[in-house]
C-alpha cells in the first residue's frame, strides 16, 4: 500500500489498535496488480485456489448473530478461511479484498484514493496484527479490518470460538502460512448495520471506552450496544449501558432502547439503572396521580400558573395525545367528585354574596379573603369549564348534562345576583349548549328539556355580559348551537321556548342571542310541514 494512504498516529495505549478500511472496489496498486502473463503469450498464471469453507456452528456463540446477519447463509453469521499456504502473501491479501467486494461495483479509477488506512505503532511486548476480519454489509458493502487476534478473542465469547489461538486451536480450520494479517482470515456476511459493528470491534482496543461513547453519542451507543450483545462483547455491553444511562434521551432514542430491551436480554446487574428510566419499578396507580394533578390545578391560587397547567393536563388526557392510550388513566368518578366539589364551592360563594352586607364595596370582597368575589367566582366558573372539557373529550360528560341541569340553588339565586357575578353561571351553560348542539354529547330528551327549562332564560339575559366579557367564548358559535340544542327537544317544548326568545330578542336586540335560523326551522317542521301533511 502507498505511503500516501496512510496516517501513522501514536497512543499510550497498552496494546495496539487495528486497522481497518472500507471500499467498494480495488485501486490498481502494486499489491493488487493482475499477475503478469507468460513471455510466450500463454494463458496467465490462475490465482490460487480459494479456501474450502469452515463447518457450520451452530452451538457456538454465532446463534446469538440473529438479527445481525442473513439467516439465509450457509454458514451465518461467519465463516473461517484460511489462506492457502501455497500462495505468496501478497496474493493472499489481494484474494481476500477480491473475495469481499461486491460482484456488481467496478474499482475505482488508477490513482483514486479507495479507503484511508489508519495504523497504529505497536508498543514493546504488544501483539501484532495477525488477523484480517471482513464484514460484508446486506447492502453489499465491505469493511476489511486488521487485528490484534488475541484482543478480539479475550474481548468477544464470539470471535474466541472462531478465532484460532497462538497454537492453531479454536473452532476454525487453522491458519494459514504467512506473517502479518495474511495468516488468518474471518468473513462476516450479511451484517444489519455494518458501521455499529466495525464500532463495536473499534471499541475493544479504545483505552478509554466512555470517551469515546461520548463523542459518539446516544444513537451510536445503542446500535453498538445491540452489537456488543450480539457478539457477546461484555466490556461493550457494561460501558454503552453505563453511558446510556448517565446522559439524557430524546423520544426517538427512548423508543429505540425500549425496542432493543425487548429483543435482547442483559444481565439485571449491569442494566437495571437504564431500566429504571425506561420502566416504573412501583407501579403507582395513573388514575390516583390523575386525580391528584386535578385537584392541584384546581385549588391553586396563581392564575397565570393554573391557566398553563390546565392546558398541559388536557394535552396529556386528551383522547389524540401520544401519552395517551386508553382511558385507564381516567377515573370518571374521581372526576366527576371534583366537579362537585367546585359546584359546592360556586354556590357557598352566592349564599355569600346574598347576604346583606355592611359598608360599599363589600359584596366585591369575602371578609377574610384578600380575593374580590368576582375573581373567586371566575376561579370555580373556569374550573368547572376546564373538567368539562376533559369529560366531553374522554367521551364522560353525560352525566355533567345532569348534574347541571339539577341546580336548583344555583338557578334561583342566579335571578337576584349582581350581573357581573352571575353571567360567570351562563359561562358554564354556554360550553354545555354548545357541545350539546355539535352532537358531542347524547343525552336523554327528559334531560335536555330539563337543563333547557332551568338555564335557557338565564342564557337570555346574560348574552349581553358574554358579549362584552367573553374570555375567549365565540358567541356566534354559540348562537348556532344554542339554536341546534333547541331544535334537538320535543317540537311542543321548542314552541315555549322559542317564543320566549322571541319576546326577548324584540325587546333587547342584539343583548339577547339571535336564534332566527332556528327559528325558521322550527316554524317550517311545525306548520308548514304540518299543513302540508293535513292536506293529503
Amino acid at each position: 500500500m502507498s505511503e500516501s494512504t496512510h496516517h501513522t498516529i501514536r497512543r499510550a495505549a497498552a496494546r495496539p489498535r487495528g486497522w481497518c478500511c472500507s471500499f467498494s472496489g480495488v485501486p490498481d496498486s502494486p499489491e493488487h496488480r493482475a499477475l503478469p502473463s507468460s513471455a510466450g503469450g500463454g494463458a496467465q498464471k490462475p490465482p490460487p485456489p480459494k479456501s474450502p469453507l469452515a463447518p457450520s456452528f451452530n452451538s457456538s456463540p454465532s446463534s446469538k448473530l440473529a438479527g445481525l446477519i442473513d439467516p439465509r447463509r450457509i454458514l451465518s453469521p461467519g465463516r473461517v478461511s484460511p489462506i492457502d499456504s501455497e500462495g505468496s502473501p501478497a496474493v493472499a491479501v489481494g484474494e481476500a479484498e477480491d473475495e469481499a467486494l461486491p460482484r456488481d461495483q467496478p474499482a475505482p479509477a488508477a490513482g483514486a484514493a479507495p479507503f484511508v488506512a489508519v495504523r497504529e505503532d505497536e508498543e514493546e511486548g504488544g501483539g501484532g496484527l495477525d488477523l484480517r476480519l471482513s464484514l460484508r454489509g446486506r447492502d453489499g458493502r465491505c469493511v476489511v479490518m486488521e487485528l490484534d487476534s488475541a484482543v478480539l478473542r479475550q474481548s468477544s465469547a464470539f470471535f474466541a470460538g472462531m478465532v484460532p489461538d497462538a497454537s492453531g486451536s479454536g473452532s476454525g480450520s487453522g491458519s494459514g502460512s504467512g506473517e502479518g494479517a495474511g495468516g488468518k482470515r474471518i468473513e462476516v456476511d450479511g451484517v444489519d448495520n455494518l458501521e455499529a459493528f466495525k464500532e463495536a470491534v473499534e471499541l475493544m482496543f479504545e483505552p478509554d471506552a466512555m470517551r469515546w461513547l461520548s463523542r459518539a453519542g446516544v444513537s451510536r451507543a445503542i446500535a453498538v450496544l445491540e452489537v456488543s450483545s450480539s457478539i457477546m462483547f461484555d466490556k461493550g455491553i457494561e460501558s454503552c449501558l453505563k453511558y446510556i444511562e448517565a446522559v439524557p434521551w430524546n423520544e426517538n432514542e427512548e423508543e429505540k432502547l425500549k425496542h432493543l430491551f425487548a429483543r435482547c436480554t442483559f444481565d439485571e446487574s449491569v442494566c437495571k439503572d437504564v431500566l429504571a428510566r425506561l420502566q416504573q419499578q412501583d407501579r403507582s396507580s395513573s388514575e390516583d396521580l390523575t386525580v391528584q394533578l386535578v385537584e392541584s390545578v384546581t385549588s391553586g391560587t396563581n392564575n397565570g400558573a393554573r391557566k398553563e397547567l390546565q392546558s398541559l393536563v388536557t394535552g396529556l388526557l386528551s383522547k389524540s395525545s401520544v401519552y395517551h392510550k386508553d382511558l385507564s388513566g381516567l377515573n370518571k368518578g374521581s372526576l366527576y367528585q371534583i366537579c362537585r366539589s367546585c359546584l359546592s364551592s360556586l354556590v357557598e360563594l352566592f349564599v355569600e354574596d346574598s347576604r346583606p352586607v355592611e359598608g360599599a364595596g363589600q359584596s366585591m370582597t369575602v371578609s377574610g379573603s384578600s380575593k374580590p368575589m368576582i375573581e373567586r367566582i371566575s376561579k370555580q366558573t373556569e374550573n368547572l369549564n376546564w373538567l368539562f372539557d376533559i369529560l366531553v373529550n374522554n367521551d364522560m360528560a353525560e352525566d355533567f348534562v345532569e348534574l347541571w341541569a339539577k341546580q336548583e340553588e344555583l338557578i334561583r339565586m342566579h335571578e337576584q345576583a349582581s350581573p357581573m357575578f352571575r353571567y360567570e353561571l351562563s359561562r358554564i351553560s354556554a360550553s354545555v349548549f354548545t357541545a350539546l348542539g355539535k352532537g358531542r354529547i347524547q343525552c336523554p330528551s327528559d334531560m335536555r328539556s330539563q337543563l333547557f327549562h332551568g338555564w335557557f332564560r338565564p342564557m337570555l339575559m346574560d348574552f349581553g355580559w358574554l358579549q362584552r366579557c367573553s374570555k375567549g367564548l365565540d358567541v356566534r358559535i354559540l348562537e348556532e348551537n344554542l339554536g341546534q340544542a333547541l331544535l334537538t327537544l320535543p317540537l311542543q317544548h321548542q314552541q315555549s321556548l322559542f317564543e320566549e326568545w322571541f319576546r326577548c330578542f324584540a325587546s333587547r336586540g342584539t343583548e339577547c342571542p339571535n336564534l332566527s335560523r332556528a327559528f325558521q326551522v322550527w316554524w317550517r317542521r311545525s306548520f308548514v310541514r304540518a299543513s302540508v301533511d293535513v292536506r293529503r
